[in-house]
């Protein structure tokens, strides 16, 4: 297949890319490389020097044979680049990760705010008038979150609700909840992408992934130049990654609030399988369909047990600290979200064992070096920008 990774320079979109090449596919990587600006602003160095994506795709086609060829250009600035792209590669299948990640980011202030929506919902909006232009059959595989639903006090559906109401039953889109200025343009991009499959019959599967941990794939362990990113830092960084880092380095564990908040979990290895499942199972023309993607549910004091744990068979203490919650949720809530979908298709969860976070305390440990205190500390208050 022709599958274009949009956002391929990324945590997910360079294994990805590899995964999909290794495979025999025709893979595009396109990426505007503007999200390594993103964490010079804030000084936040991935843990593992990531080369440029120049030389990453250099290097597999000397390893491995394989060309992936590559777009660089911004999506939602420049619509006529992406339909040049669009036209002469004829996508398969588009998988779109090409967006602005961090929930802190987009509470910053107005103008990180603004750019977050502005660079996700923009961006998407260019993709579908991409797509009904040259490439309508296309499948876009998008990334959602499981943010969009927020946590409310009912079980989260994967992305339908049957309701019935004075009578009269319907279904209808899972009603959301979003956290942050983030999550909200996620929920525009799902409202968008149903719209333009209601109306132009384009095919959508949305992906609402859960938090990723994890930054080895078969292929990421290949050569120095194919690693991908590993965050800690407050901003873009990932909560298991920050505590892990805060334990190897002897920094009290910071726990937001009472640490009850529940979020879906799964690593990397699944963020492949999924995404390799949807896309050789495509939506039909005119269907929006939404999976949720994760493979476990965890408190944040269950990740901080499970780091504790680990730490003390390490032989070393792990103190953990409940800080004030820079963030406006639910620190106890009710949270039970439907997943059987990858698992009906065939979905092998690899879960987070101690085995798995003690290889991520060894790679932390390997680079402990370069990694800057400072950033772990919450600095971005939601109510306060």
């Amino acid at each position: 297949m022709r599958i274009l990774i949009m956002g391929g320079d990324g945590y997910l979109g360079w294994p990805t890319a590899m995964h999909f090449s290794s495979k025999g596919h025709d893979v595009a990587i396109l990426d505007s490389l503007v999200k390594r600006y993103w964490e010079a602003e804030f000084g936040a160095e991935p843990l593992i020097p990531v080369s440029s994506i120049q030389t990453r795709v250099r290097g597999w086609e000397r390893a491995t044979g394989r060309k992936i060829q590559l777009y660089i250009g911004d999506i939602s600035t420049n619509h006529r680049f992406l339909y040049d792209v669009i036209e002469r590669f004829q996508p398969e299948a588009v998988v779109h990760y090409a967006e602005q990640p961090s929930a802190p980011y987009s509470m910053f202030g107005r103008e990180y705010c603004v750019e977050t929506q502005r660079n996700n919902v923009v961006g998407t909006l260019n993709l579908m008038f991409a797509l009904q232009r040259s490439a309508p059959d296309a499948h876009v595989v998008k990334l959602g979150t499981m943010g969009e639903y927020g946590t409310p006090n009912i079980d989260i559906e994967e992305g339908w609700l049957d309701i019935t109401h004075n009578g009269r039953q319907d279904r209808v889109l899972f009603p959301k909840k979003p956290g942050s200025f983030y999550h909200l343009s996620k929920v525009h991009d799902s409202n968008n992408l149903e719209f333009a499959c209601r109306i132009w019959g384009l095919r959508v599967t949305d992906l609402n992934q859960g938090v990723v941990y994890g930054i080895e794939t078969p292929q990421t362990t290949m050569d120095k130049d194919f690693v991908t990113s590993f965050h800690y830092d407050a901003v873009f960084g990932t909560v298991l990654n920050r505590f892990i880092v805060q334990a190897v380095n002897g920094i009290p564990l910071t726990v937001y609030g009472k640490g009850g908040q529940t979020r879906g979990f799964l690593n990397i290895l699944d963020t492949l399988q999924c995404v390799e499942l949807a896309v050789e199972n495509p939506a039909d023309r005119g269907e929006f369909r939404v999976f949720n993607q994760f493979t476990e549910q965890f408190s944040i004091n269950d990740l901080a047990a499970i780091v504790q744990r680990v730490g003390k068979g390490l032989g070393q203490d792990v103190v953990v600290d409940h800080i004030a919650n820079p963030r406006v949720e639910l620190e106890e809530h009710y949270y039970n979200a439907k997943h059987s979908k990858f698992s009906d298709m065939g979905l092998q969860p690899h879960l987070l064992t101690d085995d798995v976070v003690a290889r991520m305390w060894e790679t932390v440990r390997q680079n402990q070096a370069r990694v800057h205190h400072s950033l772990v500390q919450p600095d971005i208050k939601w109510k306060q920008g």
